[in-house]
């Protein structure tokens, strides 16, 4: 896996500071950079637990029906999770996802989003990706940023964001 960071210590992610630059392994067996859409393109950079699982896919098909009107508001998509390529390969498949999957199996995006955190299911405690969303601007800039995200009618919320950038 291909991952690096600018500032690989961890900074308390607020709205208005650079989003931490990084490279990570894609389906396809590509990569993405999120510099290199700085000065072009608005990014949406979504976290979610894991492929093929009931909330991140309605939140993956929602991101993917909306893909067009990302498009017309000059916003690419991006969704990362700790799965690896070829879970992300098949999610993508499965579901005909227009938009890149980043895989971030050693949590360092996720350390650097503040994502990766303890998490608590029928009091067993572990550590996970929470969902949450950031709204990056062409200058590299975060402009909005949703933790613990509920999955319905999320997607509009960051259209509307995207729309307004």
């Amino acid at each position: 896996m291909s991952e690096s960071m600018e500032n690989t210590k961890p900074v308390e992610l607020t709205e208005g500071k650079f989003a931490p630059d990084f490279v990570l392994d894609t389906d396809g067996s590509g990569t993405f950079t999120l510099s290199s859409f700085r000065g072009n393109k608005n990014v949406v950079l979504y976290f979610y637990p894991k492929d093929d699982t009931p909330g991140c896919t309605i939140e993956a098909k929602d991101f993917a029906d909306n893909q067009k009107n990302f498009d017309k508001a000059g916003t690419v998509i991006i969704g990362v999770s700790k799965d690896d390529i070829k879970s992300h390969n098949k999610f993508k498949e499965k579901y005909c996802l227009p938009f890149t999957l980043g895989s971030d199996a050693n949590s360092t995006v996720c350390e650097a989003y503040g994502v990766w955190v303890e998490k608590n299911m029928y009091g067993k405690k572990y550590m996970g990706v929470q969902r949450d969303t950031f709204l990056i601007d062409k200058t590299g800039k975060i402009r909005k940023i949703w933790r613990k995200v509920k999955v319905e009618g999320h997607v509009n919320e960051v259209l509307s964001a995207a729309k307004n950038l």
